[in-house]
């Protein structure tokens, strides 16, 4: 990989055919010397927020300051995001293969002169395994990456991706090269088709057969056709979108030239909600150095094919993560969703045919072409060929992003690559397709994760958001946050989900207040039924899912709530009291320290106790104290 480091050219020269691309990629290669070190900081959104931009300030100021050799002095690099989120600033040290976690500015001498300078390994740095006390000094050894399969993130944290001969270096836009040499339009769609790719924005449906009954609708309708990024990821919990325009801009950009060169596509839209902004620079910047190389804008790579795009901002709204709010948008109007009684690939943007794919799809389409649909359709399971990139987020050690083959079962991803929950307990349930999806219970943690065991479980793929929960989460509180949710969020134009989602929402509520009665649960059945019926967009027809699964398979906690009046997990804070157990006290007095209403009285080392009348049922002195003396009943 090229490491920065060597000036290839005084100006870019324009690529004007696959043998121009492979020369200058092995222009690239030439230049880059194997046994020089390299350091890799994360800044993705996580490590950025954790202070990885000083960190790589204070490494490059080290070098400067610490009179390390010319020739050992390293190369120092600013990656997108390597993953292990919960354990950033991320640094990956090559050719040693070290990986260190939760590095701060303050250890940069310390790398320099250990790592770099001496040869030897920081091990406090090292990544500690959660479950065995483990050292692992190298990332392909950590549990949480060695149980992956990581195809669409494999360049991800480890080329810069504000520079495109990184991007040239490991292999990028020779799909786009082989296509425009050796195949037709037809022979891609075909490619695509049979490679069994489905959407990875939440619906799964085939990517193949989309771009087809595109062609079709060209074939009545005559061209323009458009082809359309939706990178208005929004899910709570989810980054994967924003994960991989961050760190892999021209993947993106390559898929959705690839599906242009298809469907004979002139235009195309990148739709990118505006709190995303480190992946629209990057996309800018990626899309400035493709035209300036020949690999977008006129006569790409020296072909008759000329293609371009833009990128629009989104202003946050989640409704226009649906395909015609995000048109509506795009064109100018408000996001507001519009009934479908004509596909969008036959009428979308400005009523022309237009094909939308979200951004990891479009991530995975030079692979496919590159590779041939036969290798692409072996990975997974049948119906759900490839693999998906999950946010991993929650009650669980390795909080990150994780990427494994289809079909792969939910205690894997959860317990294994996730490293299980702190302190070991299984995990109570988890909610996969955000506010869209459902819970699915630890009984069910054997369940294949793909399209149609999520779907026939009551849950959803979704883009790909995984929260996990524990004993201490309550379902009614977590089906009352996403309805609560999806309620702001809905644009109101449709009855079923202006009044539906509230009313949903109010019986929920009462719930929690200890104030509803157990026929209001089948009440919310109804309700959910036709909300689901009668919706405009998949916003609202999707919404009750959290609620129906929540009843399917914790029942009982909602009975709990109306005919016990009890929160069984210590949540809804009308239905539980406070107390110390003096047994268990120390009296340390951390509680009394932290507690905001003053409430906690008791002498040092001696038992204490909740003064419940001024109790405002915060929580913070179940999380202040080390010795699990305060109870929640």
């Amino acid at each position: 990989m090229f490491n920065g480091n060597v000036a290839l050219k005084t100006e870019v020269n324009r690529l004007n055919s696959h043998t121009d691309l492979n020369d200058f990629r092995q222009q690239i290669l030439d230049s880059y010397d194997p046994d020089r070190p390299e350091i890799l900081v994360c800044h993705g959104t996580g490590c950025i927020a954790n202070g990885s931009v000083e960190l790589t300030q204070a490494l490059k100021k080290a070098c400067q300051t610490m009179g390390v050799d010319a020739k050992i002095m390293p190369g120092i690099k600013s990656t997108g995001c390597q993953g292990l989120c919960s354990k950033g600033p991320l640094v990956h040290i090559k050719p040693h293969g070290l990986f260190y976690q939760r590095v701060k500015a303050k250890n940069a001498e310390e790398i320099i002169q250990k790592t770099i300078i001496e040869n030897k390994p920081v091990k406090h740095l090292l990544y500690k395994d959660p479950q065995t006390g483990e050292l692992f000094h190298k990332e392909e050894d950590i549990p949480f990456y060695k149980k992956q399969k990581r195809y669409v993130l494999k360049n991800i944290g480890k080329i810069d991706p504000t520079r495109i001969e990184d991007k040239i270096a490991v292999g990028g836009y020779q799909a786009l090269a082989k296509a425009l040499t050796t195949m037709t339009p037809e022979q891609v769609v075909e490619q695509i088709t049979k490679s069994g790719l489905r959407g990875r924005g939440g619906a799964g449906f085939p990517t193949g057969r989309k771009w087809q009954g595109a062609l079709k609708a060209i074939e009545k309708k005559g061209r323009p056709v458009y082809v359309v990024v939706n990178g208005d990821e929004g899910d709570p919990g989810a980054f994967m979108d924003c994960a991989i325009m961050e760190g892999d801009p021209h993947a993106v950009l390559e898929g959705l030239i690839l599906g242009a060169y298809a469907l004979g596509a002139e235009m195309g839209y990148l739709y990118i909600r505006a709190e995303y902004p480190i992946a629209i620079k990057h996309l800018q910047i990626a899309m400035e150095q493709a035209k300036a190389y020949g690999l977008l804008g006129e006569n790409i790579l020296g072909s008759d094919f000329c293609f371009n795009a833009q990128i629009n901002r989104g202003a946050g709204a989640f409704v226009c993560g649906e395909s015609t709010a995000l048109f509506t948008s795009i064109e100018g109007k408000a996001g507001n969703p519009r009934p479908k009684y004509v596909r969008s690939v036959e009428e979308g943007l400005w009523g022309r045919p237009t094909v939308l794919n979200n951004v990891e799809t479009w991530a995975n389409v030079p692979m496919i072409v590159e590779n041939g649909a036969d290798w692409y359709a072996n990975i997974g399971v049948p119906k759900s060929t490839g693999t998906k990139v999950f946010c991993l987020v929650g009650k669980v050690n390795n909080v990150g992003l994780v990427e494994v083959p289809m079909g792969t079962p939910l205690a894997e991803i959860v317990e294994n690559i996730g490293g299980g929950l702190p302190g070991g307990a299984p995990f109570k349930a988890v909610q996969t397709g955000g506010p869209s999806g459902g819970c699915i219970p630890y009984h069910l943690k054997d369940l294949p994760v793909d399209f149609d065991s999520l779907t026939k479980a009551g849950a959803m793929m979704g883009s790909g958001a995984m929260i996990v929960m524990d004993d201490r989460d309550c379902v009614v509180d977590v089906a009352r946050y996403f309805l609560r949710f999806l309620e702001e969020e809905s644009c109101g134009k449709c009855l079923p989900c202006r009044l539906g989602l509230s009313r949903m929402r109010e019986i929920l509520d009462n719930f929690s207040h200890g104030c509803g009665e157990e026929k209001d649960i089948d009440d919310l059945m109804g309700l959910a039924q036709a909300i689901q019926d009668g919706a405009l967009c998949a916003l609202g027809s999707s919404a009750p899912n959290p609620c129906l699964t929540t009843i399917k398979f914790f029942k009982d906690e909602y009975i709990a709530h109306v005919r016990d009046q009890k929160c069984p997990a210590g949540v809804c804070k009308d239905l539980i009291t406070y107390s110390i157990d003096p047994e268990a006290c120390t009296g340390c007095m951390s509680c009394s320290r932290q507690c905001p209403q003053g409430c906690i009285s008791g002498e040092k080392k001696k038992p204490h106790a909740i003064d419940e009348s001024a109790c405002i049922r915060c929580g913070i002195c179940m999380e202040t104290c080390k010795f699990k003396a305060v109870i929640v009943r």
